[in-house]
């Protein structure tokens, strides 16, 4: 049995991975021996002892010993990590045939929107690159052809999953049996369902920016002339729709000319409370000086999470400021594209809507304002028509992707 439960677990490592868990071992050490090193000089500084180099270095003979602490760290991480280099297409070897399993994926998904933005910093293997996805099979857009998608029709269904999820999580189970938006929309309205995978980690602009790219090599080189392009996204993917529109159509692309529909599930549009919650919390951290060395974890929050503050869509949003410092909102008004149809579903574990519903309940992540796009600057108010809205009551953020209510609801609207 043991040996049974060792199995198991390997199925979801690759020998190729030793590489990428090497850098993230040096990194978590590093930033453990800083924390040290800050909790360590806040002590001493109430005895009236000096920093070093900045308020939160020490100094004298226990400076050296945390710059060696550094240095060697560093130069094993670095030796550590030019071996492995050039071991890296022998243990990839071990690795062909291997299916990506849903652990494995999820693993690697929810650590590329933690940290995924430092991982593209650092070059690490681990970083998702966007990608779509067909039957769960990666599309190659380059060469782009109907042997890859024998069924391709003129309809395209995109679909775009939130924050450190997956493509593979379209598909759940609801009283047992399996429901995935996308297939059912396949069979019932000839679509053909194209699911997009990215890394959620980076800034919403970012993905917005290659998102817009990537649709227009998809919609030049699909297997037949594309009539329409639909987006269902749930989440933190409702924003990068919302982006990769924006710049598609500042660009003059051709893909949003084709986007026929856009529905948004849980799209947290004026932001999300618990990031906000998360800002306040570095800001408490940081004002004591025991403390303060931790607020290095809350600044260990990604791109991608810091950019749900607000509901960040556009790069001014964030460019030329401290996305850890508490300030108010001041985004640029994106407002929804006037030649979309777009849509928005709403969710609240509450049984009936009220004012605490909307304004502290919603579902769990994301409060009902926000996801109805409701905002009392006339500038970043979304105008969704009012049969353009739909709320679910006694439901969370998670159930949106597998409840058949919302799935009738989307057929409903795309039909």
């Amino acid at each position: 049995m043991v040996t049974q439960s060792t199995t198991k677990r390997f199925k979801h490592f690759y020998a190729s991975d030793l590489r990428g868990i090497g850098q993230l071992a040096t990194q978590a050490t590093m930033s453990a021996t800083r924390i040290a090193e800050g909790v360590h000089q806040s002590v001493w500084r109430t005895m009236g002892v000096p920093g070093g180099e900045t308020p939160e270095k020490t100094r004298g003979l226990t400076g050296f010993v945390y710059k060696n602490i550094y240095k060697i760290t560093e130069l094993l991480g670095n030796g550590i990590d030019k071996a492995l280099e050039i071991k890296q297409p022998w243990l990839e070897s071990f690795d062909e045939g291997k299916k990506e399993t849903l652990e494995r994926i999820s693993m690697l998904s929810a650590l590329n929107g933690v940290m995924g933005d430092r991982l593209v910093e650092q070059g690490n293997q681990f970083a998702i690159p966007m990608t779509f996805y067909y039957q769960q099979e990666p599309l190659s857009l380059d060469d782009l052809h109907a042997d890859q998608i024998p069924q391709a029709t003129s309809k395209v269904l995109l679909m775009i999953h939130g924050l450190c999820m997956n493509d593979r999580l379209w598909r759940g189970e609801h009283n047992g049996e399996e429901v995935d938006h996308g297939q059912h929309l396949s069979s019932s309205l000839g679509y053909t369902p194209v699911y997009l995978r990215y890394n959620t980690g980076l800034h919403t602009s970012q993905n917005g920016r290659q998102l817009s790219d990537l649709l227009e090599q998809l919609v030049k080189n699909w297997p037949v002339p594309v009539e329409e392009l639909s987006i269902i996204a749930h989440s933190m993917g409702g924003l990068v729709s919302r982006s990769a529109v924006h710049y598609g159509q500042a660009q003059e692309a051709l893909w949003p000319n084709a986007v026929k529909k856009m529905v948004f599930l849980g799209t947290p549009h004026h932001g999300a409370p618990l990031e906000r919650l998360g800002n306040k919390l570095g800001v408490i951290l940081s004002k004591t000086p025991y403390t303060a060395p931790f607020n290095l974890l809350s600044n260990l929050r990604s791109s991608g999470i810091t950019d749900l503050r607000y509901g960040y869509v556009v790069d001014e949003d964030w460019q030329g400021t401290d996305r850890f410092q508490n300030k108010p909102d001041e985004r640029s008004g994106v407002p929804l594209p006037s030649d979309i149809d777009c849509f928005t579903i709403a969710a609240t574990t509450a049984s009936r809507r009220s004012l605490l519903a909307e304004r502290l309940v919603g579902d769990g992540l994301v409060p009902l304002n926000s996801a109805l796009g409701y905002h009392s600057v006339d500038e970043r108010h979304l105008m969704f028509a009012e049969t353009s809205q739909k709320v679910f009551y006694e439901m969370n953020h998670n159930q949106l992707l597998s409840d058949p209510q919302v799935t009738q609801q989307l057929e409903m609207w795309l039909r």
